[in-house]
């Protein structure tokens, strides 16, 4: 019978979401005299999202502990990618009857562990005049301080009352007072309001009639744009004093949220999800092709992309666009068998020689091995990834009724360069192609695992290409034109914004604002934390404006100019 409440719970609030919320007016909000200049309707749309599973581990993680977080397996369903992000396709999702039932048996779980004799000790904050009795005192003292936590605002009396009516009866009938708790405590793990993160607004004190996130709501935009979890305890003390909702508590909020060590797992979940490095959970590669290619050496792959990212956008602050030539890195023993390196046990940073192929993060194994087939490499998929995941631009997928007639009978052509020309005799195909294996063509120095290489089946390789008319005849030559490329900062800056308020952008609402934001990444010298800074402190992040468009029409909206590709 719960389950079938929550359930129905979790549809009402998925219409919701899908329907667009509330349709209020947009408003002022919070701003920084040191931001972006904004438009005057500078504002985002209410959101309904579920947690990733990865804001849920996190989450768990902060409140009660790794060791208890770790020991849970993540029970939300799997997302579907919308407009580049992961993320953004949570506010679109749905849960099925089976996916509460796993939800409920994660809370389950958590909550015994919670309880149990290694846990209770240092987890709840009293102790119960009698372990074998209800205690009303101790169970609100715990409830009402961990609801805090969980539903990232406080809990209302009554719900404390409600929420101590269910551990004092649970107690008294196991005789137990800590099994009470544990079933109370269930209780509010598998509520929508700490599975969900759910927007809500109020009025405007400075403009009436105008509404804005309420305090709560924007400490949690934050503290998922931010840190990728749930908000800590001062964030939600600035929320519960009004500080949120002041210039100066604002700025001072983010600044300590940008010093803190966890904003490295916030960059990260960012870029994992932008990079589209969920593929790596089914990756795999022909083990008699590449017998040196592992599971492990896979992950490896996808972990040092991430501590390239970390290493030089946070820890350096250096420019963003520099990713793409740096030769900078870090090497692990899984991966020196495929780079073709020495190294040593653990993680240990590395610079390519000046005379190496390497430079980028598209010449990394993450990039070539992810893009590419499981017995060979692919420059159209490469060059498709390249564009769509970097320049935010949508490549058309192939007509239905394709021709690889031409392909398959192309015998022995031994490059991909060669096969691909065969291939592109047919019009309907040649288009597509014309804008993604240019690119993909330069990286096919390496194989489809990254292994670098100067000849495909004795015939030496022809890398020579054009990116959006910068020509080039070397590796070196494609990077450096992806580090200029005018869209590289555009598509950061559309991701991130999209990103931290939730949801994908609409151009039809959000091009104003997205051009403020990149002309201040520009000035400052494409600085990542700047940018995060400029987008969390900003009046569109707090402000509330109506959002009529649903889920198809945006994801519609945004796919139509990309697959034009603008070119210019």
């Amino acid at each position: 019978m719960r389950g079938a409440r929550l359930l129905t719970y979790f549809t009402k609030i998925q219409i919701r979401t899908v329907a667009g919320l509330a349709l209020v007016l947009a408003v002022v909000g919070c701003s920084s005299e040191s931001g972006p200049v904004e438009p005057e309707n500078s504002a985002s749309p209410l959101r309904v999202r579920l947690m990733t599973g990865e804001q849920y581990t996190n989450t768990i993680a902060q409140i009660f502990g790794a060791d208890i977080s770790n020991a849970v397996a993540p029970p939300l369903p799997p997302l579907a990618r919308t407009d580049g992000l992961l993320s953004s396709g949570a506010a679109f999702v749905g849960v099925t009857s089976d996916q509460v039932q796993q939800i409920q048996q994660a809370a389950t779980s958590v909550a015994e562990k919670v309880v149990d004799e290694y846990h209770r000790d240092y987890l709840i904050p009293c102790e119960p005049v009698s372990s074998t009795e209800a205690d009303a005192a101790c169970a609100a003292q715990f409830l009402r301080e961990t609801g805090r936590l969980l539903y990232r605002r406080p809990l209302s009396e009554n719900k404390v009352s409600e929420l101590v009516s269910v551990a004092d009866n649970a107690a008294n009938e196991t005789e137990d007072f800590y099994s009470g708790l544990a079933i109370a405590l269930e209780s509010m793990l598998i509520s929508p309001e700490a599975v969900f993160i759910v927007d809500s607004a109020e009025p405007d004190p400075d403009n009436p009639g105008e509404e804005r996130l309420d305090a709560y709501s924007l400490a949690s935009r934050l503290s998922y744009f931010l840190w990728n979890s749930g908000p800590d305890n001062e964030l939600l003390l600035a929320a519960e004093n009004g500080e949120l909702h002041t210039r100066q508590g604002l700025d001072s909020a983010v600044e300590r949220m940008l010093r803190s060590s966890r904003l490295e797992d916030g960059v990260r979940a960012f870029f994992d999800d932008m990079m589209a490095f969920d593929t790596f959970d089914s990756l795999a590669k022909d083990p008699i092709v590449y017998p040196a290619v592992t599971g492990a050496t896979l992950a490896d792959a996808r972990e040092q992309t991430l501590r390239t990212v970390i290493d030089h956008v946070i820890t350096q602050n250096l420019d963003y666009r520099d990713l793409f030539t740096t030769r900078k890195t870090f090497m692990s023993m899984n991966l020196a068998a495929v780079y073709g390196t020495p190294t040593t046990n653990g993680w240990v940073p590395y610079e390519y020689p000046e005379d190496s192929s390497r430079s980028g993060l598209l010449t990394q194994v993450s990039f070539l091995a992810a893009h590419s087939h499981a017995v060979r490499s692919s420059p159209t998929l490469r060059g498709k990834a390249l564009r769509e995941l970097f320049l935010c631009q949508k490549v058309p997928p192939p007509p239905p009724d394709v021709d690889f007639s031409a392909l398959e009978d192309a015998g022995d052509v031994p490059t991909a360069r060669e096969r691909l020309k065969v291939h592109n005799t047919n019009p309907a195909c040649a288009g597509c192609h014309l804008i993604t294996d240019p690119m993909g063509l330069a990286l096919e120095n390496f194989d489809g695992a990254g292994r670098y290489r100067e000849t495909e089946n004795g015939a030496e390789l022809d890398i020579s290409g054009e990116l959006d008319g910068t020509t080039y005849d070397t590796v070196g030559g494609l990077t450096q034109a992806m580090r200029d490329h005018p869209k590289l900062s555009q598509c950061l800056v559309n991701r991130l914004y999209a990103y931290g308020t939730g949801g994908p952008v609409s151009l039809r609402y959000d091009r104003d604002i997205l051009t403020s934001f990149e002309q201040r990444f520009v000035e400052q010298g494409f600085k990542v934390p700047d940018l995060l800074r400029d987008i969390a402190v900003s009046q569109a992040f707090s402000r509330v404006r109506p959002d009529p468009v649903a889920a198809e029409s945006v994801a519609n909206e945004n796919d139509a100019l990309p697959s034009k590709l603008a070119l210019n």
